[in-house]
């Protein structure tokens, strides 16, 4: 992995595993980014910065590592979150939509959590997760969002592997290129 921008100043420590979760892929671990107070604290100032002036009712988190920045960041704004679960792990009482997608190891369904006294309806929602790789989920939320007749203004990753995908409106802390 090679980063090519990176905006913490904060110190970096980012681990790898070859091979995981399938043979081929570099799993990217951010848990160092999150056990270091000061550069998990950096990372929220920072998206906290880029949006403090957009007007937004939900961040969108999709599971699992996206909770961890979009929780903080909400809490942060002092907005909603909107945690886009894996199927299966909501009750279908509580399912506002499921959709499909694709990964760069597989196929994948996740789906919307209903709103509580609220629909998706002319809301604005940001996406915020910890890595960029395809898009593809990031393509699906905001396609489901659509779907519902929400607005979806904005993108956010702590890391963007730029080498998988050729999208310019992500807003990203490092951009980095896989070796």
């Amino acid at each position: 992995m090679k980063i090519l921008k990176n905006a913490l100043t904060n110190e970096l420590k980012i681990r790898t595993e070859k091979n995981f979760p399938i043979e081929g892929i570099e799993f990217i671990d951010i848990t160092p980014l999150i056990l270091q107070k000061e550069t998990f604290e950096e990372i929220i100032d920072m998206f906290v910065e880029k949006l403090q002036n957009k007007k937004i009712d939900y961040i969108v988190a999709p599971e699992a590592r996206g909770f961890l920045f979009g929780s903080a960041l909400a809490n942060r704004l002092k907005i909603g979150c909107i945690p886009v679960r894996k199927k299966g792990k909501l009750p279908p009482t509580t399912v506002e939509c499921t959709f499909h997608y694709e990964k760069e190891y597989g196929k994948d369904e996740m789906q919307l959590p209903k709103l509580v006294n609220a629909t998706y309806a002319n809301k604005n929602f940001y996406i915020v997760d910890d890595i960029y790789a395809t898009g593809n989920t990031m393509k699906a939320i905001i396609n489901a969002i659509k779907n519902l007749n929400g607005n979806v203004i904005g993108k956010g990753v702590v890391m963007n592997i730029v080498g998988l995908n050729n999208d310019t409106d992500v807003f990203s802390l490092l951009d980095i290129e896989e070796e």
